[in-house]
């Protein structure tokens, strides 16, 4: 067996990972990361967040091509579909974001190892090579686990990672299903719904909930229900699914109370786990709790002194850059930085038609709570620049304390609600007012608008709007 040793090692090259390396090494800590795929990323930049958002603008610019442009005065000829083409250019985008990160790694001194990282002990990791290859045990100073998350599963549905798969199978399928089902009507299941309902699936979409989107902003979920079913998506809430399976070259979707669903492909997107199996916690001494997170304290420290974990693994909201976000705070603090982290900041995005964006508190939120707030909104309609785009559809809404004014939430849905929201995220941050938002000049005509007029309304003094 090959041996090493380093200050840090950081199990797992996501998210989290990849970027508390690329911190360490900044910091001058002699750091290794370790991930046994093939690419380093994680599920973020290999099979989730980069390629669905690839997939879903090829899809929005096909159906743009169908149905839309000719209000522009674009007239085109026959629209046609290549799905490998659309397949191929998602495989590029991964290929050279992944390949960016073992350059950065090189330039910054990281040592990469790609293998199953498992604890030994309290100060080692044993790395074993996917394919041919001597193990390596690794010992540290420090251990970061940052192992991530997986599609979570239901027992009652039988995956094959053909028919009946999860995200990941949904990013790959060799042809458009004529009819897809989505368990699930969360982001995940929304979003890859989406895409293959733009090139022409019957997507069906069964919730649990009497809702979709749960968590978010009810007001904006209504709208976004409202929008994908215009669109020709299938909502079924309040459904329950008592199995699912493959028979024949169909699937049979089995509903609690309802008639069976027959279909070509089936996307499970009920959520995702963390991924805290195999990783040789017990050699260490550390627990996982019932759902399989790990507990971290302040400084992401575990129960066992000098073990820390960030990202999914320890919940939370599971977003990548939430977990960007913890890696490098826990990395300072070893350092002695005294870095900050704002879980009431964090910024969520759908990436659907129209995005959907939020940051801070609901209305739900403040009602339960007993927050006194005021709100204000501005519609994408009253929009020169959303106007032009042809996206006069979407609004935002500005949330802020009653007493004194600090902004305590927003929640956008229309084109580019992913950008918008990061000006409403760095006001938070900094502890701003409605009223900052309101009296900082905002360049004509732009979507960023939206916003100003928005944080005008909150005090009702809105300039375009009734």
């Amino acid at each position: 067996m090959n041996k090493a040793r380093h200050e840090l090692v950081v199990v797992g090259g996501g998210p989290a990972g990849y970027v508390a390396a690329i911190r360490a090494a900044q910091l001058g800590i002699d750091v290794a990361c370790i991930d046994e795929n093939d690419r380093f990323g994680g599920t973020c930049v290999r099979v989730g967040c980069i390629p669905s958002k690839a997939l879903l603008e090829s899809s929005h610019l096909y159906e743009q091509s169908l149905h839309h442009l000719e209000q522009h005065g674009v007239k085109v000829g026959d629209v046609t579909l290549d799905l490998d083409a659309m397949m191929a250019r998602k495989r590029k985008i991964v290929d050279t974001l992944t390949g960016g990160i073992n350059m950065l790694f090189k330039n910054q001194g990281v040592t990469p190892y790609q293998g199953r990282g498992r604890l030994r002990d309290v100060n080692s990791v044993q790395v074993t090579p996917t394919g041919d290859g001597e193990p390596t045990l690794i010992e540290a100073d420090q251990i970061l686990l940052c192992p991530g998350s997986v599609p979570a599963k239901l027992r009652s549905v039988q995956e094959d990672g053909d028919r009946i798969g999860n995200s990941t199978t949904a990013l790959s399928f060799p042809s458009v299903p004529k009819r897809l089902v989505v368990i699930g009507g969360g982001y995940i299941g929304l979003e890859l719904g989406s895409v293959w309902n733009r090139l022409g699936s019957e997507v069906i979409v069964l919730e649990a909930m009497d809702r979709i989107l749960a968590g978010l902003d009810s007001e904006l979920a209504q709208l976004a229900h409202r929008a994908f079913k215009k669109q020709g998506l299938d909502f079924r809430t309040k459904t329950f699914v008592e199995s699912a399976k493959v028979d024949g070259d169909r699937c049979v979707v089995t509903i609690k109370d309802g008639d069976s669903i027959e279909c070509d492909r089936v996307l499970l997107a009920t959520g995702r786990a963390p991924a805290t199996d195999d990783l040789g916690l017990e050699s260490a001494g550390l627990e996982t709790d019932n759902r399989g997170f790990l507990s971290v304290d302040e400084n992401y420290e575990t129960s066992v002194e000098g073990i820390y974990a960030t990202g999914d693994c320890i919940g939370g909201a599971m977003l990548a850059h939430k977990a960007m976000e913890e890696a490098v705070v826990c990395v300072e603090r070893m350092a002695g930085i005294k870095s900050h982290m704002n879980y009431d900041v964090i910024p969520a995005i759908v990436y659907t038609h129209p995005e959907i964006a939020t940051v801070g508190k609901t209305e739900d939120q403040l009602r339960d709570e007993g927050i006194e707030y005021k709100k204000g909104v501005c519609p994408y309609g009253a929009n020169g620049r959303a106007r032009t785009l042809g996206e006069a559809e979407g609004r935002v809404k500005i949330l802020a304390d009653a007493a004194t004014d600090r902004v305590l939430g927003a929640h956008i849905i229309g084109a580019r609600a992913g950008d918008m929201i990061a000006e409403v995220a760095a006001a938070m941050e900094f502890g701003a007012s409605s009223e900052d938002i309101a009296r900082t000049c905002h360049a004509h005509p732009t979507m960023s608008e939206i916003v100003h007029e928005a944080a005008l309304a909150v005090d009702d003094r809105p300039i375009h709007t009734i």
